[in-house]
């Protein structure tokens, strides 16, 4: 690489990297963005990012103007090349740091204890959030709260995830060839996965037709299993789910859906980007009931309810 783009890449503090086209950069510290200097014009971008994706069998060019690719530190790179970028070619890099935590992300001590009783329960939680909000990281660290014995399956659109545990499966989407051909939709990977014998199936993210076939899977006895969604609340996450579903055209009516959410998903858990840049979890809510949420956890800076949590499926107590 060149025009700075190596000093970058190596600071740990820096978790995304911004070409805007234009010789215009920005870098994420610490949740906030700020200019930098990288010496790349528009020849300069499109080099760098064609070093990348060639070992890869991708390509950028007018036939193909938008590329997803994965470093081989894990990042990820997203570039569209100009004239779709009006501007230049924009480019933007992600980064995934190691070792986070659940107490990275403002839990009280009781919500850390609940999320991680949910985990060894085998609850399936869904987690809600917008845009860099923290979502595949708050994914990670609930991945990594997985037993030791357990034979993990992840289904990712584009490789993020990155689990200690030695029984790990990693499924990655593939998107269609030059010719429009070849494609792996996140979708047939989940039916995939149903027959590599998952304790727990992990998805990176529900944005699609693939909502209807992780229902299913989660309604034929795999529990524990974890995915994001793009949403900014609870509610609004089953909402979009619901849609989500419908998208897929399976043709059921949507009180059918909801019974199927319902049998599901145990909780959903909104994590938020706060104005500082850090991350936090903001609430956990169970299903309960027909499709309501009932809060668990109210999230930093609201008072948490003082009464004991039951189990959606048995007796067991658990919380303050």
């Amino acid at each position: 690489m060149s025009g700075g783009l190596e000093a970058l890449l190596a600071d740990p503090d820096v978790s995304e990297i911004l070409l805007n086209g234009g010789g215009r950069a920005f870098v994420e510290r610490a949740g906030r963005l700020e200019p930098v200097s990288v010496d790349l014009d528009e020849t300069g971008v499109r080099r760098v990012v064609e070093r990348i994706i060639a070992p890869l069998g991708l390509r950028l060019d007018r036939s193909s103007p938008i590329v997803d690719a994965r470093l081989p530190d894990g990042s990820r790179l997203h570039a569209v090349l100009s004239p779709v970028a009006v501007d230049g070619t924009c480019v933007a890099i992600r980064r995934f740091g190691a070792g986070h935590r659940l107490s990275d992300f403002g839990l009280t001590p009781a919500g850390a204890e609940l999320l991680r009783w949910a985990i060894a329960a085998g609850w399936n939680l869904l987690l809600a959030g917008g845009t860099g909000a923290g979502k595949t990281t708050l994914l990670n660290a609930l991945a990594g709260e997985v037993s030791l014995d357990e034979r993990i399956v992840t289904i990712e659109e584009t490789a993020e995830l990155a689990l200690g545990q030695p029984h790990v499966v990693r499924l990655e989407a593939r998107p269609p060839n030059a010719e429009g051909a070849g494609a792996v939709p996140v979708r047939a990977l989940v039916r995939a996965a149903l027959r590599l014998r998952p304790d727990r199936l992990i998805i990176g993210e529900v944005r699609g037709e693939e909502a209807f076939d992780l229902l299913q899977a989660l309604n034929t006895g795999h529990s524990g299993s974890l995915c994001t969604i793009h949403a900014n609340g609870p509610g609004e996450a089953l909402a979009r789910l619901e849609h989500l579903v419908l998208l897929a055209g399976v043709g059921l009516p949507l009180e059918a859906i909801r019974a199927q959410i319902r049998s599901s998903i145990d909780a959903v858990v909104h994590v938020t980007r706060q104005p500082d840049g850090d991350r936090a979890i903001e609430s956990i809510a169970e299903l309960s009931g027909s499709i309501n949420l009932r809060c668990l956890y109210p999230g930093p800076g609201r008072a948490v309810p003082n009464r004991r949590r039951r189990r959606p499926h048995g007796d067991e107590e658990i919380g303050p």
